[in-house]
Formats: structure tokens, C-alpha cells, sequence
């Protein structure tokens, strides 16, 4: 019988496959025994890597199996041997520019066309999120990696396994996605117990309940700046607050500020998601790393955690975007939401003298403090933009302002500036971070 060996690549059956006649291929990142029998954890080639997963000898096509090529030695790399790279993520944004709008002095104009026939109707937050069955489309689970920018670190090979398999957190346990840099001897637990409120890890349920009986932390440590009805935001030095940080950081990846989302009962603050930003950014990055929990997904609060980035970026005067490249569900999530608030900007916009509105790119980036290129990639992927006797016309067809109208009217939470205390700091005039 032919070895299969780490290194390998072969056809494998995913679990849950609709058409099981397609048998994506897969590369063998490790094997093990147990019992007699052998698993094999696999990584699909061309599939984000929360999709990796151990499968039984019955789901691999040995027939087509392919063993690893000889390669010459290459430099180790960050000092470690037996890197090699990961496969690349689907659905990296590809941002394009349209010039003649950037500059913001070519103006846009708006008009109503009724829908044309035969013409597929784009949802109105201008994704396919609900063919993808995902309302936020924000990644959901711990480390798994929470981040919405694709994960090109850690190449090597032990770090793209996953090591964890159950974490308990308050009432809810959660399935992580990728692998998290915790103990190496917590990897073999059957769950992993984390303190809801300070986010301690700890190895048994009676270690837990123990640490309850002393953990006095009802909600996150930080400045709360944001609360309205059971929802609050907290913001979280890391250079302050580093027990906190760094296990934030173990639930997803390292940043310098967090803002953490809670919602609020008679037990405490209970944390919802997360995002993290740098405290100076040359880009223009008003988020690195963002998290919804499982428990909360598909609710809303993924939209709610992108709104309130840009609601702080409005506080601090500036355009902000998300660090790039986007991984898949980042940028459904990016696009959903663009869309919704450009199309609420154009749908505001009233005519003058019995004139069609206008606005330009410059404009409608400072109302919503979106970046001009997010702006631009947003309108063209709506195929909302025309070019008209020297001008580029924003066409709205019926279909499109029915779908955004509908979406609306789903989306019950948002945030409101007024609720909002939150002071920007210039951290270029502070010495130490």
C-alpha cells in the first residue's frame, strides 16, 4: 500500500460537500495514528484555511495522489526551518482606481432608471453574503483568526495546524478556526475554559470556577465611550492594560488599541467582538484585527463593529480604511457595508431647481469617512458608474434602490454619534506607547 506522507496532495472529500462528484485537492500537512487508525489533517488548495480539518483514510483519492517534489535548499526563514508558504486566500480585494474622480473635481450625478430586464439583481449591501449565508460575513470564531485581513503570517508548518479544540467562554463554547499561540501543554485539552470577563485561560472547569470565586473584573478594563440600551464600547490600551491584551491577543492576532463591544445584563459586561487599530497609521488603517463571537453572529453586530470604526475616524477628521489585503469574509463584509452607507448617502441626496442632484467622491468620502479609493471600488462594483459626454453619471435603477430599502429595514442596530464620548489623541507627541 502506497505511504501518504506530509507533503503530499490528493483529491479529498470535504465534509458537508454538496456535490460529492468534485473532490477538491488537498495537501497533507500532518498524519496521525490513533488507535490503529490513521487521520490526516488536510488543507484544501485554494480554500481559507478555517476550512482545514482531519479526515478519514475514505475520503482521500489515492488514485490521484501526488508526492512532494524535491526542492533545493532555501534560506530559513524568520529562523525557522521547514517553512514553506500557505495557499493563497480567495477574494483578496483588488482595489481599482477610476482617475478623473479621484481628485475629487468631476462631479456625479443621479438619476432613477427603471430596472432593466434579464438583469441579475445585486443585493443591496452589494455582496452575495446571503447566497454565502453570512449577514456580517465577519469571521466568528477565536483565532480563528477574527482578523478580516488575510493571514499571510505564519508560514510555518506547525502554525497552520489547528491546535485547539473547544474553548468555553460564559455560556457559550466555541469552535476555533485557525491555530492560537496558547501553552503548549493546553493544546491537548478536550476544551480550553477562558474567564469571560478578564479572559483568563485556564486548563479545567474547577480551575475556572475557582478563579470566578477571585476575579472581581465585571467588564472590560479601559474607558467606556460608547453605551445605548445594552450595548457598550471600551476602550483598551494595550500598553495599560497588558494582562487583558495579551489574552485579547490570543483570540485573535496583536494590535496597540482595542475597542470592545459588550453587551450588558444583570452578571456583567459580556464581551461580543472586538476590533483593534493602530495608534498611528501611515495607511490610513482605522482597523488591523476584528471579531464577532460565534454566539453573536449573523445578528447585525459585525455591521455594528464596522460602523463604530468609522464613526471614531468622523471624531478623529480623518478617512479611514481597513487593513489590506481583506481576507474572504472581510471583504463581503467591507463591501456589504460600503454599500448600504453610500447608497443612504445617494438616496438623501434632493435635486435643486429642478436639477439632477450632485456630489462628488471627495464629498460623499468626507460624510462618510470612507476612503476615495474604497468609495470608487464600491460604486463600480455596484456598476453604478457611467461615462456620459465627458462626465461620469451615477445611475440608480429601481432594482437597486428596492433591494437597499429592504436591507435597511433589516438592519435594526446602529450606532448613534450622540452616545458617543471619545476624546482622539495625538499619539505622535507621546514618547513611549
Amino acid at each position: 500500500m502506497v505511504e501518504i506522507t506530509e507533503g503530499c496532495r490528493l483529491p479529498v472529500l470535504r465534509k458537508n460537500q454538496v456535490n460529492e462528484d468534485e473532490w477538491p485537492l488537498a495537501e497533507i500537512l500532518s498524519v496521525k495514528d490513533i488507535l490503529g487508525k490513521k487521520l490526516y489533517y488536510v488543507h484544501y488548495i485554494d480554500f481559507n484555511k478555517r476550512l482545514d480539518e482531519w479526515v478519514t483514510p475514505d475520503r482521500l483519492d489515492i488514485k490521484k495522489l501526488q508526492f512532494p517534489k524535491k526542492e533545493a535548499k532555501t534560506p530559513m526563514k524568520d529562523g525557522l526551518p521547514g517553512s514553506r508558504p500557505s495557499s493563497p486566500e480567495r477574494d483578496v480585494v483588488r482595489e481599482s482606481t477610476l482617475q478623473p474622480c479621484c481628485n475629487g473635481t468631476t462631479s456625479i450625478q443621479r438619476h432613477l432608471i427603471p430596472p432593466q430586464p434579464g438583469r441579475k439583481r445585486k443585493s443591496c449591501g452589494g455582496t452575495d453574503e446571503d447566497s454565502q449565508d453570512s449577514s456580517d460575513g465577519i469571521p466568528s470564531a477565536p483565532r480563528m483568526t477574527g482578523s478580516l485581513v488575510s493571514d499571510r503570517s505564519h508560514d510555518d508548518i506547525v502554525t497552520r495546524m489547528k491546535n485547539i479544540d473547544c474553548i468555553e467562554l460564559g455560556r457559550h463554547r466555541l469552535k476555533p478556526w485557525y491555530f492560537s499561540p496558547y501553552p503548549q501543554e493546553l493544546t491537548s485539552l478536550l476544551i480550553l475554559y477562558l474567564c469571560e470577563f478578564c479572559l483568563k485561560y485556564l486548563k479545567s472547569l474547577k480551575c475556572l470556577q475557582r478563579h470566578l470565586t477571585k476575579c472581581n473584573l465585571r467588564h472590560p478594563p479601559g474607558n467606556e465611550i460608547y453605551r445605548k440600551g445594552t450595548i457598550s464600547f471600551f476602550e483598551i490600551d494595550g500598553r495599560k492594560n497588558k494582562a487583558y491584551s495579551q489574552n485579547l491577543c490570543l483570540l485573535a492576532k496583536y494590535p496597540f488599541l482595542f475597542y470592545v463591544m459588550t453587551e450588558y445584563d444583570s452578571k456583567g459586561f459580556h464581551i461580543v467582538g472586538y476590533f483593534s487599530k493602530e495608534k498611528e497609521s501611515t495607511e490610513d488603517y482605522n482597523v488591523a484585527c476584528i471579531l464577532t463571537l460565534p454566539p453573536y453572529q449573523r445578528r447585525g453586530y459585525g455591521k455594528l463593529l464596522i460602523e463604530f470604526s468609522y464613526e471614531l475616524s468622523k471624531v478623529e477628521g480623518k478617512t479611514g480604511t481597513p487593513e489590506k489585503p481583506l481576507s474572504d469574509l472581510g471583504l463581503l463584509s467591507y463591501r456589504s457595508y460600503w454599500s448600504q452607507t453610500i447608497l443612504e448617502i445617494l438616496m438623501d441626496l434632493k435635486s435643486e431647481n429642478g436639477e439632477r442632484p450632485q456630489i462628488t467622491i471627495n464629498e460623499i468620502s468626507e460624510i462618510t469617512s470612507v476612503k476615495k479609493e474604497d468609495v470608487i471600488s464600491t460604486l463600480q462594483y455596484l456598476n453604478l458608474i457611467n461615462y456620459y459626454k465627458g462626465q461620469y453619471i451615477l445611475t440608480l435603477s429601481e432594482d437597486i434602490v428596492e433591494g437597499h430599502e429592504r436591507a435597511m429595514q433589516k438592519r435594526h442596530l446602529r450606532i448613534d454619534p450622540k452616545c458617543l464620548h471619545f476624546t482622539p489623541k495625538d499619539w505622535s507627541k507621546r514618547g513611549k506607547w
